[in-house]
């Protein structure tokens, strides 16, 4: 499907429809109207055409039920990870959550105790953080290193903090939001070798793992070279959410490999989810693995479109801002601090660029004067990002 095709199709107005990322009036973050959404990671694209087929049938049933795992559903979602990442799944090994934040919330209970240290590598997307503190926890925040925009991991610097702070977990994201790094098995391997030396529980988020531009292949926990030297610590969590834009129906996977932690999981999930399976989730999750590939390529041509066109005019002209490299998400990541005093980011891009974005600190806070930009959105709305971004720097010194 080309650009052309799949905007024509599938771009849709959402002003007016409930949209949290359109209402910044009503969140507290912003509190002000009219501000060019850039900001929640959510898309302005309908998802395909076969999951509102899916969904209507369903629905057009009338009952919503108790229902049991059907294997259509597991046949879809495990053919779409075998041959798009050569990973071989197993249906014992599948749990199910509302989200990956809450899977999060579940997993932290269940192979941590409260004081215990769990280990992130900064800057990363803040309900991390929230998910360790709330659950009173200890948060270890390990920052990657930043070589003029492109990111990488400081292994010297993981293993000493795991060391000091008797860490007992470590949540790592691949693709890495907000950096935009997709890990090499390489980078992978190492970081879970030290995990494994030092009798680290492994958490691998991985629902961006569709969102791929190209610069490398996405290679899951699941499917790297030496997998199975860490099935005895890993848990993996994927969902369709961010790949066909379903955030609101709720569906998502917990993946254990061992036996023995998958019995630790499910006796704590037993004193804490006794809900039902959501229904219109999974159904909309298995048209989208089954269905959804000629969308997903339309959308990826669309993503990439949008981050050249952001990289390439910012970087012609104001060169002093740099703009990280994106190999997976839709999320670049923008370093303002050699054009914008980093105390006058929400001056410069929320009070007079009228832009909602989210800051840099939300996700450490090293990276105050770093934004983070959602491009899964309506092409006038990109170019007007740059637009407003340019002007107002030219018209205004912000040093």
């Amino acid at each position: 499907m080309t650009i052309e095709e799949f905007n024509n199709k599938y771009l849709v107005n959402r002003e007016g429809t409930n949209s949290i990322k359109w209402a910044t009036d009503k969140d507290k973050r912003f509190n002000v109207d009219g501000l060019l959404p850039m900001w929640v990671a959510d898309m302005e694209f309908r998802t395909p055409d076969a999951i509102i087929e899916a969904l209507n049938k369903r629905v057009s049933h009338g009952i919503f039920g108790y229902t049991f795992l059907w294997d259509s559903y597991f046949e879809a979602f495990f053919n779409w990870q075998k041959s798009r990442y050569n990973i071989d799944l197993k249906e014992e090994w599948v749990s199910f959550s509302t989200g990956v934040v809450t899977s999060l919330y579940w997993v932290i209970n269940a192979f941590t105790n409260k004081g215990d240290s769990i280990i992130t590598l900064m800057p990363v997307y803040y309900p991390f953080h929230n998910a360790v503190k709330d659950n009173g926890r200890k948060l270890i925040r390990c920052e990657l290193k930043n070589d003029n925009g492109i990111f990488s991991i400081d292994f010297e610097k993981l293993e000493d903090d795991i060391i000091k702070n008797n860490v007992k977990l470590i949540i790592f994201c691949n693709p890495h939001n907000p950096v935009g790094r997709v890990w090499t098995d390489e980078e992978i391997d190492k970081t879970f070798d030290i995990c494994k030396k030092h009798n680290v529980y492994i958490v691998s988020d991985e629902i961006h793992q569709d969102i791929n531009l190209g610069v490398r292949p996405f290679i899951s926990a699941l499917s790297m070279k030496n997998k199975d030297k860490y099935m005895d610590s890993l848990i993996v969590l994927t969902s369709a959410s961010k790949t066909f834009n379903l955030a609101c129906l709720l569906n998502s996977h917990i993946i254990i490999p061992n036996e023995d932690m998958k019995k630790i999981y499910n006796k704590y999930a037993d004193t804490i989810n006794r809900s039902g399976l959501n229904i219109l989730g999974m159904t909309a999750a298995e048209a989208g693995y089954r269905y959804g590939e000629d969308w997903l390529d339309g959308l990826l041509k669309t993503l990439k479109r949008n981050y050249e066109y952001i990289r390439d005019e910012l970087k012609r002209e104001v060169p002093d801002i740099i703009t990280s490299p994106l190999e997976g998400t839709y999320l670049p990541f923008i370093d303002l601090r050699k054009m914008v005093n980093p105390y006058r980011v929400k001056e410069f891009i929320q009070d007079d660029c009228k832009i909602a974005i989210d800051f840099g600190e939300w996700f450490s806070d090293n990276y105050k004067g770093f934004i983070r930009v959602n491009i899964a959105t309506d092409f006038q709305y990109i170019k007007e990002f740059v637009s407003r971004v340019t002007l107002q720097l030219k018209n205004k010194n912000y040093n």
